[in-house]
């Protein structure tokens, strides 16, 4: 890629490791319960989890990759053609220094570029969920996106039926909320680190959406802030998935399933001369579902902290004024 000027930024902080386990998803086949229940203890102690065997391919997550790659090594004036200033970076491009964490004042060491999902002309959603863009420069990168789009996809429809049965809510129950879902596939590239400074990878934030689904966390930086305040460090098998609640489900849950702070880290020393790479599938509900409290996470012991009802659309706009992409 063209050379970028990267203001300082923080160094490393050598977090200790999170206990979070690794929860294999072959086992949901199985036994759907046991497996429901290790998620769901995961989520609600940590706000995340780590996911095996999730059942997308080696062979497709190898090829994304490198299409990701390709996409970042092309000249920066053929990558801004793709960014659309005032559409919250819903589509294409965003140029590095632009997305900033709630009330943070350094930019994010990141730049970045969304896949949506494909609707049909004359969608219901059509309004709200904006065309994908598709470089031309990049033979093969349409297909192999909407092919890890609709594994991703398909991967967190079974990681929501978990999370249903571990609620006590009808298996089926996120299958309507998140039908034709605003979710977005994002492609990431951190560029090498070379000086301190304020700014980092991604600064402290919570997700905006139900459920992410990290793809590249293998590289060290992701780290959650745990309830005493203590930084820990995620760090996925090779393949593995870090899965983590997000402020969506949080709401529908009165949080009793935790949409954890975490950020990326700036690399320790010997690999400040190492770009990073990650793909996160951020799974939204529909733009026009209406996210209230679900009622078996109310009682005494917990009223609502939600009362007032919010459809995913507006709660998406209000949180993408916040991180300054609106």
């Amino acid at each position: 890629m063209d050379s970028i000027t990267i203001p300082p930024a923080t160094p490393a902080t050598g977090a200790p490791p999170a206990a979070v386990a690794s929860v294999s998803l072959a086992r949901f086949a199985d036994d759907r319960a046991a497996f429901a229940r290790e998620l769901g203890d995961s989520f609600e102690r940590y706000g995340f989890a780590v996911i095996a065997d999730h059942g997308i391919s080696a062979e497709l997550i190898g090829r994304a990759e490198d299409a990701a790659k390709a996409l970042f090594a092309l000249p920066e004036a053929v990558k801004r053609a793709y960014h659309i200033p005032g559409t919250g970076g819903a589509r294409g491009y965003t140029p590095f220094g632009i997305e900033t964490a709630k009330d943070a004042t350094a930019v994010d060491l990141k730049e970045f570029w969304h896949v949506g999902r494909e609707l049909a002309d004359g969608h219901r959603y059509g309004g709200q969920m904006a065309a994908n863009l598709w470089p031309p420069e990049l033979a093969g990168f349409r297909d192999v996106m909407l092919e890890l789009f609709a594994a991703f996809d398909a991967t967190g429809a079974r990681l929501l039926e978990a999370i249903a049965r571990y609620l006590g809510l009808a298996p089926d129950f996120f299958v309507d909320p998140v039908a034709d879902g605003n979710s977005v596939l994002r492609l990431l590239h951190y560029p090498p680190v070379t000086h301190d400074g304020p700014s980092i990878r991604a600064g402290a934030h919570e997700d905006i959406n139900t459920i992410t689904l990290l793809l590249g966390a293998e590289e060290a930086g992701l780290e959650i802030l745990d309830r005493d305040g203590q930084w820990l460090s995620v760090t996925p098998k090779q393949g593995e998935l870090a899965v983590n609640v997000g402020d969506m489900l949080q709401r529908l849950t009165n949080n009793r399933l935790r949409s954890t702070t975490h950020r990326v880290a700036n690399p320790a020393s010997a690999r400040r001369g190492h770009a990073r790479y990650s793909m996160p599938f951020f799974l939204h509900f529909r733009p026009d579902y209406l996210i209230e409290t679900l009622p078996g996470c109310i009682d005494a012991d917990h009223p609502n902290r939600y009362p007032d009802p919010i459809t995913a659309h507006d709660y998406l706009m209000h949180r993408l004024r916040e991180i300054r992409l609106l």
